[in-house]
């Protein structure tokens, strides 16, 4: 009933998004914290215990209940629990106002305002940007957003749901993003750092559990863009980008809608750069680091888009064909 339950979350998720600040998000945030306070020691062995605890806690208890209601009230409540659990993990709502602000306004020519959300959607300082590095960043930053909120979902939940697991698979994957991501960011001043084995764990562990999904995210958007270019991206301009997982998704979308990707223009805002320092990229020829394509344009994310929802719907009619042939063998 994989795809029924993604069917649902998905229709719920664009009628009622997830408010941006829920219970729900709140208390994977204090239980990452909590964790990391009480079994972050600093050593090898103690990252992966405080790692273990972080992710695989939640999606066993995800697994204890989706047992509990198949077993005691039967599969339609198991059903109905693997679709709520979707519709927290799952969606492009959690990420596409962010999307729609930079687009909106770089078709009404406000630059600056699209600066503005930029750096506010990533915590960076993206000083006087160009904008075709604006949008080569928006569409970066997207893709991800897509591959990590919507298909890294799908495909892990789709594997472990055949597995009998129900939706584990969506919990395993989501923690896994997040402490990753929570640990090595956070700069909170009232909560001590992660370690640096902790931070080093989780980043192992999210690279193996995402390398699966990377690969059938840009598999997807070669299937629906421009194939034999997208394989070629990935195989030989996937090492131009730092996260080898990433690199793979963006090399693929960079060679499917021929656009230009990668390259230096924007960091980290604790980090200086060219940007910051008043020093404007050449639109037409670009940097060493980029992949092969047209400089970036508006016209590009509405390509971005196209390719994204493509994507789902082939996914959807996979699960669909998949679901049928269950039911008729």
């Amino acid at each position: 009933m994989s795809f029924f339950a993604i069917l649902f979350a998905l229709l719920i998720e664009q009628a009622r998004p997830l408010a941006r600040t829920n219970p729900i998000h709140a208390g994977l945030r204090a239980w990452a914290l909590s964790v990391s306070r009480n079994f972050d020691a600093g050593k090898t062995h103690h990252g992966w215990v405080a790692w273990s605890l972080a992710v695989v806690v939640p999606a066993l208890v995800t697994l204890a209940i989706h047992g509990a209601l198949m077993w005691g009230l039967g599969w339609p409540f198991a059903v109905l629990w693997s679709v709520a659990v979707l519709y927290v993990t799952l969606g492009f709502r959690q990420f596409s106002h962010h999307f729609t602000g930079i687009r909106d306004a770089l078709e009404d020519g406000q630059e600056d305002a699209a600066r503005e959300r930029l750096a506010h959607w990533q915590q960076v300082d993206v000083g006087m940007l160009p904008r075709s590095e604006i949008v080569r960043h928006v569409i970066e930053y997207s893709v991800i957003s897509a591959h990590r909120h919507v298909f890294g979902v799908l495909g892990w939940f789709s594997i472990l749901a055949a597995l009998g697991l129900g939706p584990t698979g969506a919990v395993l994957y989501r923690m896994a993003e997040f402490v990753s991501r929570y640990w090595h960011h956070r700069h909170q001043p009232v909560a001590p750092q992660a370690s640096e084995a902790l931070q080093t764990a989780s980043a192992k562990a999210w690279w193996l559990i995402d390398w699966l999904p990377a690969r059938l995210t840009a598999l997807s958007f070669a299937v629906v863009g421009s194939f034999e270019e997208a394989i070629e991206g990935w195989r030989f301009h996937a090492q131009r980008f730092p996260n080898d997982n990433d690199g793979v998704v963006l090399a693929a979308t960079a060679g499917a809608i021929n656009v230009r990707l990668g390259g230096e223009a924007l960091k980290a805002r604790s980090e200086p750069t060219a940007v910051q320092q008043g020093l404007e990229i050449d639109a037409e020829l670009g940097d060493s680091d980029s992949t092969p394509g047209v400089a970036p344009e508006v016209g590009h994310l509405r390509s971005v888009v196209g390719l994204v929802w493509r994507s789902v719907v082939v996914w959807m009619l996979l699960l669909a064909l998949l679901t049928l042939a269950r039911l008729l063998g």
